[in-house]
């Protein structure tokens, strides 16, 4: 056994089964099938989601889920074509935002009352701040809903504004992206397609 695996044996691991499920055989969906997935599942993600780590633990991120015809119709004018029909057959439709205002609701939950002072009166810095780690968090967010079982199809592919305008008209909420929830259709998933090798996209200095 070579030096890395002995360190790496050293360390508890997930099983492969779990790897498999949240990362080597994962897939984005486009295809699902008819069951639904109940709010205590999308409570659960949420719950999961929320405990990744964030600057300061700013937490920006926030969530809608769509879980109604009705609801998703006020949605697909803003997507483009290719992502209508995925998005109207999905379970859940999540739509993935940033609350631009989070210095206000994080003040509540931090010890030390100063310690986003460096965000203070610096417009540029709370909108990166948010940004970075509402996207963080939806990566979080994506990783917690296939360990809990479900599937996945996060999507770009829509006009913000008119996200934003419908759903998020007093501007404090922004979109970031939409991930479709439910149970995958793999029956007709194409192959994976081509990633890059370790040499090709890292390096170790």
């Amino acid at each position: 056994m070579s030096n890395c695996e002995s360190a790496a044996a050293a360390h508890d691991r997930v099983s492969g089964e779990a790897l498999d499920r949240i990362f080597r055989t994962a897939r984005t969906y486009r295809v699902w099938r008819p069951e639904g997935v109940p709010e205590a599942i999308l409570k659960e993600v949420y719950e999961l989601t929320a405990l990744g780590p964030t600057s300061a633990n700013s937490l920006p991120a926030r969530f809608v889920f769509l879980t109604t015809p009705e609801a998703k119709e006020r949605l697909l004018p803003a997507l483009a074509p290719g992502n209508v029909e995925k998005t109207r057959t999905a379970p859940v439709t999540a739509i993935v935002a940033y609350d631009s205002q989070f210095l206000e609701a994080i003040r509540q939950l931090l010890k030390d009352p100063n310690a986003l002072s460096w965000l203070d009166g610096n417009p540029a810095a709370i909108e990166e701040t948010a940004f970075r780690n509402g996207t963080l968090q939806g990566g979080y967010f994506m990783l917690a809903a296939r360990a809990l079982g479900l599937d996945c199809g996060p999507m770009s592919g829509f006009d913000p504004e008119k996200v934003n305008r419908e759903f998020f008209p007093d501007g404090r909420w922004k979109v970031n992206f939409l991930c479709n929830l439910g149970y995958g259709d793999g029956s007709k998933m194409p192959p994976r397609a081509p990633r890059l090798g370790f040499a090709e996209a890292c390096r170790v200095l």
